[in-house]
């Protein structure tokens, strides 16, 4: 009986400890150029991607949406702005899966290694030097670099990834909102 009043009076105190932070991951400097909020940037260039097929069709365009993809997953659930969400990060979760099936990174390759590989390989790809492309993907997280490079200029139809990138823009736009809202509740009627 005394060891479990012990762990009761200790109860209150555990509540109050600092829970540790999540994973982070961030993205290379200028990759989302003309955007203040990396953040809010990446997600409204990666809905667009995602929602528009042609779009993909660009294996640079891919590299850096698959990237985007990664960092979201990574930091959009964590981001004390916006609260918690309901169910992006589970989304989110899903597309990465699904995007790392689609162009062959191994699942448990650290998030960050993957962004930086990606931007990387974008880059390559920008200068249409393919083999640079698949030098810039480590064997850590790209078994098959070449392979990779050629699955980001064909990428089939990635439905979960549409609809995490769709739901993540839908949150910024519900934040958005909410921002005016109360902007608009605080400031003077006329």
């Amino acid at each position: 009986m005394r060891p479990m009043l012990a762990t009761l009076a200790l109860l209150p105190l555990l509540a109050c400890a600092p829970v540790a932070p999540g994973p982070t991951a961030s993205l290379p400097p200028g990759a989302t150029q003309g955007a203040g909020d990396p953040l809010r940037g990446a997600v409204l260039t990666t809905a667009y991607v995602f929602n528009n097929q042609a779009s993909l069709a660009n294996p640079a365009t891919a590299a850096r949406a698959v990237a985007n993809i990664e960092y979201l997953a990574v930091n959009l659930a964590h981001d004390p702005r916006l609260g918690r969400m309901s169910d992006g990060g589970f989304q989110l979760a899903a597309a990465r899966t699904e995007l790392r099936g689609a162009i062959g990174i191994t699942p448990d390759a650290p998030p960050q290694l993957v962004i930086d590989a990606l931007y990387a390989a974008a880059s390559a790809l920008v200068a249409q030097d393919m083999a640079a492309a698949a030098a810039a993907l480590p064997v850590a997280a790209f078994p098959d670099g070449r392979a990779s490079v050629v699955r980001l200029s064909a990428l089939p139809s990635l439905p979960a990834s549409a609809q995490a990138a769709s739901a993540a823009q839908q949150l910024i736009r519900n934040q958005d909102v909410q921002r005016d809202r109360e902007i608009g509740a605080g400031s003077p009627h006329l």
